[in-house]
């Protein structure tokens, strides 16, 4: 019969059984003192009472309900909020928090302000007057919120800044001249929102971010941006104001996008690419400017073969 646990005896040294507290130390986690001893390491749908699992992906966390594990490692985010407010955080009157939230230390909530069930806002954060937060939100230590709508089950994690002012102005005879940013940012529900990504509030409409979308860190979004359902933003991607793309779209490291673009629904960007007129649905672009990806690829092949002849 084939052994089916993880670090299967056949190739991996085995050690233990070990103590329930020996393990949560070993992991560098905190667990309450039970008296239980583990053998082994096995996914939450198969692991049984002796043995520990982990969730790391909170669109799994359906199987944490069913799980026969005798334990479960899980990253702090996960777990089920301690309710109240912090001594140390400043809830402006007219704020509302939802009894279920977990309002941590130095937060600044200010009126209007309101926190769903089953939040967490993390130390440091700063939710602006209006900002309305949907039920299960996870809001990281420093963040900034002002002139946003989160639905429910929303990650926004630590340092990013969501709702500030656009990058709007006017050339005048004297200088710039600032345009009022009057639009609001919308992220839909079970959206993520990388480390210090920044996302602009609209202008004259507002910015917004498609149900189920995950942007990575350090993403810049333009004022009046909108994304599709379900699209993937790389790492510091950077798109102009007033483009559009379409559902499942995905877009590459280092990638930029012009403003006013139309992106059909998915499209694909390449790393690095700079994107400066529409694409249609389902196209595939690299390079700079953004071209078919078997037209750059066939570029390439010439300029080495030019460049092999000249040698």
């Amino acid at each position: 019969m084939v052994e089916a646990t993880l670090g299967n005896s056949r190739f991996f040294r085995r050690s233990g059984p070990f103590p329930l507290a020996v393990v949560a130390s070993t992991a560098r986690g905190v667990v309450e003192q039970v008296e239980l001893l583990l053998e082994g390491v096995a996914p939450l749908q198969t692991a049984g009472p002796n043995e520990v699992s982990f969730l790391d992906n909170r669109r799994y966390v359906s199987a944490l309900e069913h799980t026969l594990a005798g334990a479960v490692i899980v990253h702090p985010d996960l777990p089920p909020p301690s309710p109240g407010i912090h001594r140390s955080a400043f809830v402006a009157d007219g704020a509302r928090i939802d009894p279920s939230a977990e309002i941590g230390p130095l937060c600044v909530i200010e009126a209007g302000a309101e926190i769903g069930p089953g939040c967490r806002i993390g130390p440091c954060a700063a939710i602006g007057s209006g900002v309305i937060v949907g039920r299960d939100c996870r809001i990281g230590a420093h963040v900034s919120l002002s002139h946003a709508l989160l639905g429910a089950r929303v990650y926004v994690y630590p340092g990013a800044r969501i709702g500030q002012e656009g990058f709007g102005f006017a050339y005048t005879k004297d200088g710039f001249l600032s345009v009022p940013q009057l639009g609001r940012v919308i992220l839909e529900d079970d959206v993520e929102v990388g480390a210090n990504t920044t996302i602009d509030r609209g202008s004259s409409q507002d910015t917004m971010i498609g149900a189920g979308s995950r942007l990575d860190n350090l993403v810049q979004i333009g004022h009046n941006v909108v994304l599709g359902r379900c699209c993937v933003i790389v790492s510091q991607v950077g798109i102009s104001g007033s483009t559009v793309l379409g559902d499942f779209v995905r877009v590459g490291g280092q990638a930029g996008l012009a403003g006013h673009l139309r992106i059909g629904e998915r499209a694909e960007i390449g790393a690095q690419a700079g994107v400066i007129s529409d694409l249609g649905p389902g196209a595939k672009v690299l390079g700079s400017p953004a071209q078919p990806i078997k037209d750059f690829f066939r570029q390439i092949a010439t300029l080495a073969k030019m460049a092999k002849k000249q040698a």
